[in-house]
């Protein structure tokens, strides 16, 4: 298979052969949501270790594989998330107070904390909610792929899973029916080289990710995954092709997990420093923002606006959404059946007759 497509060299210089040429109001765009998963990242972490939210999947060093394909997608398409996709969210419009309202499960969580941590969804997007489970996400985006195929809509499903993923039963499940019924939908792979703990050389004897797709009758493709618009490249033909019915792409990112896997992780007991330091070099958003200067977009005075921009932008939310009380006990009855049935009403009133402490 051939070299991963890379669009932006080391001096920020574009390929001209395969620049897709975003607009500036675009190129800036990506970059702004690039640059706020980073910090919010940081900012969530921080609020993980104080005890004010539960838990957190970071996904530093992986913005460009995240933010560039989601700017990829049209409007009407679908994605569904991997567990570290928040700056795709952002991209569809998902206001950031309503995102930190269902990382602490507040009383204005959309989802009333029925869900785990960290698992937000955003219906007005048509963004999935998240889930844990690895891979289990693949077969749910096949499924609302052919459901799209068969009313007979142009949309496309853009599916986000990792390295490890390609090792479940659900992956080979999915992407053996997108193979078969030409579903319409563009896999994601962010191979970030560890699967937890385990290095992706541990996971396949596959040369590539990306062959993979070949076994199930469809295209494969290796970008850099360090590169937003090669992503973005990728990411858009692969949309263009699902929706023209041309079928399925798998499109292997190559990007790496600069921090832990998740708030709960320690990634210094199982890789090597050394190896971190040498994909750190190749920063993601350090690098798009050397194509911005490249090309006469941005310097160190529009850096120093856009970070204090978002800083406040995120202090702003995480100010509002604290203010938010906890949900009412009512709400733990709520969403499940259309009318509640005796057993759960006998229940619910035995809790709202509890005194208060």
């Amino acid at each position: 298979m051939a070299d991963p497509l890379r669009v932006i060299q080391d001096d920020g210089t574009p390929d001209a052969r395969l620049d897709p040429h975003l607009s500036e109001v675009d190129a800036v765009r990506m970059y702004r949501g690039m640059m706020l998963e980073r910090i919010l990242d940081n900012r969530m972490l921080a609020l993980q270790r104080q005890g004010r939210i539960g838990f957190y999947g970071p996904s530093v060093g992986q913005e460009a594989a995240i933010v560039g394909a989601a700017m990829a997608m049209a409007d009407e398409d679908w994605i569904v998330p991997q567990y570290r996709e928040p700056g795709a969210a952002l991209v569809r419009g998902m206001p950031l107070k309503d995102l930190i309202c269902q990382l602490i499960g507040n009383s204005e969580d959309p989802v009333k904390g029925h869900q785990m941590p960290c698992h937000y969804a955003y219906r007005k997007g048509n963004y999935l909610s998240i889930s844990s489970p690895v891979g289990t996400q693949l077969p749910h985006a096949v499924g609302i792929a052919w459901a799209m195929r068969l009313r007979g809509e142009k949309k496309a499903v853009l599916v986000f899973f990792g390295d490890g993923a390609t090792s479940t039963s659900d992956f080979h499940v999915a992407m053996n029916f997108a193979g078969v019924f030409r579903t319409p939908c563009v896999f994601l792979c962010n191979n970030n080289q560890w699967a937890i703990s385990l290095p992706v050389e541990r996971q396949t004897a596959s040369a590539t990710l990306a062959e993979k797709a070949l076994a199930y009758g469809f295209d494969g493709a290796r970008v850099d995954g360090m590169d937003a618009l090669a992503v973005y490249r990728a990411t858009r033909a692969a949309g263009i092709q699902a929706r023209d019915g041309g079928g399925p792409t798998l499109v292997e990112a190559l990007t790496y997990r600069l921090g832990p896997h998740s708030s709960s992780d320690d990634p210094s007991r199982y890789r090597d420093e050394a190896e971190v330091a040498v994909w750190r070099a190749r920063d993601p958003i350090i690098r798009f923002r050397r194509y911005l200067e490249a090309v006469g977009w941005w310097d160190d005075e529009h850096e120093a606006r856009l970070e204090q921009a978002i800083g406040d932008e995120i202090t702003n939310a995480i100010q509002e959404a604290e203010r938010a009380p906890p949900p009412p006990v009512e709400t733990l009855f709520e969403d499940v059946y259309a009318d509640i049935p005796a057993h759960l009403r006998e229940q619910r009133d035995a809790a709202l007759a509890m005194p208060r402490r």
